[in-house]
């Protein structure tokens, strides 16, 4: 079955007659168009429409499959209005403008009823198909590579800009790109979980927490470690060890049938035990695939509904940010599958100590 045939599945138990695609990333999920302009049609009853411009044709007429290839002009959804006919059709809520869907509306034929819908295609993605796989332990191996050779130049006397633009060139050097702006927060700046990495140099006798990933083929990774440059202190070894602590044992618990709110409860039950309640302000783990973030979440905002299967791949990245000292996150990549899981992040998770350039 193709991942047209399953979505078409899912649009006649929504009892749409069409689901207009609007979302990139989804276009190229369903059907392998690698383009900025494109939108896909999938209907009921089998109709598979792809529509981009005269710049992608070439490229469509090699990518494109399981799906008619249409030119279209520059504005996509007028082409796929033409093609709609009555009925309910779906259109991608979360990717449509306000200003988008009410040009839709006046484009859409007479007798079509629009449905905003959530979810549909990303539901499908959540779990990956082996070729998909594949591809991100590729890119997760990659990235652990580029980031071994950049600790070989050393951490401290470099920028945390310095340091991320020579991990980012080695994964450009291994024919991927980041797949999101590397994190390199040293020292105080560790307790930002989302530090940019600036002009700061790197001292010695600190923490310093690295975030980073590589994109292959349209898949990402996504992977943390935080390193020492020299003796710390016992404060900073004590949290070091809390969150190693709490990201091995949700780590060990990870499987399909799982709750994503009780894989979250896990970790979190070892840092509140610790006393570290109110520094722990994130989820758990995020889904990852062709976008850094996707579902499922393993989050406390989940619900009881929501369970892990095998194919999900998910991060699992406690974090542990104390304000203005430092911050600690430890982060693996994981395949669930039905009786646990593979993790894809390579490198040593004991405090591993950094020496300077």
């Amino acid at each position: 079955m193709t991942r047209g045939d399953r979505l078409t599945e899912v649009v006649r138990e929504r009892e749409l007659s069409a689901l207009v695609v609007t979302n990139l990333e989804n276009v190229h999920y369903l059907s392998g168009y690698t383009g900025t302009n494109g939108v896909a049609v999938v209907g009921a009853e089998g109709q598979r429409d792809f529509f981009t411009d005269f710049r992608y044709l070439e490229r469509a007429e090699v990518e494109v499959r399981d799906f008619e290839r249409l030119r279209g002009k520059r504005d996509l959804l007028g082409d796929a209005a033409e093609r709609l006919s009555a009925g309910r059709v779906g259109f991608e809520e979360e990717h449509m403008s306000v200003r988008s869907h009410r040009r839709f509306e006046g484009l859409v034929p007479e007798g079509v009823e629009l449905v905003g819908v959530h979810g549909l295609v990303e539901g499908l993605r959540e779990v990956k198909e082996e070729g998909e796989l594949a591809i991100i332990r590729r890119a997760a191996a990659l990235a652990d590579d580029a980031l071994a050779e950049a600790l070989e130049g050393g951490l401290a006397g470099r920028t945390e800009r310095e340091f991320a633009m020579a991990l980012e060139d080695g994964f450009r050097a291994r024919g991927a790109e980041p797949s999101f702006e590397s994190i390199v927060a040293s020292g105080p700046n560790g307790s930002l979980p989302h530090a940019e990495p600036g002009d700061t140099v790197i001292a010695e006798d600190v923490l310093v927490t690295v975030d980073y990933g590589a994109k292959i083929d349209g898949y990402c990774s996504d992977c943390t470690r935080t390193f020492a440059t020299g003796e710390v202190g016992a404060e900073a070894r004590e949290v070091y060890e809390l969150v190693r602590a709490a990201q091995a044992a949700a780590g060990e618990a990870i499987r399909a049938g799982l709750g994503c709110k009780e894989a979250d409860s896990i970790a979190r039950a070892v840092i509140d035990d610790a006393g570290h309640a109110e520094h722990f302000g994130h989820g758990l783990g995020h889904g990852v695939g062709l976008e850094v973030h996707e579902g499922p979440r393993l989050t406390p905002a989940a619900s009881e509904e929501e369970t892990l299967v095998a194919g999900n791949v998910v991060t699992v990245e406690p974090g542990v940010y104390l304000p203005g000292r430092l911050g600690v996150r430890i982060e693996d990549l994981v395949v669930v599958t039905e009786d646990g899981s593979e993790v894809l992040s390579q490198l040593p998770k004991d405090l591993t100590v950094v020496g300077e350039t």
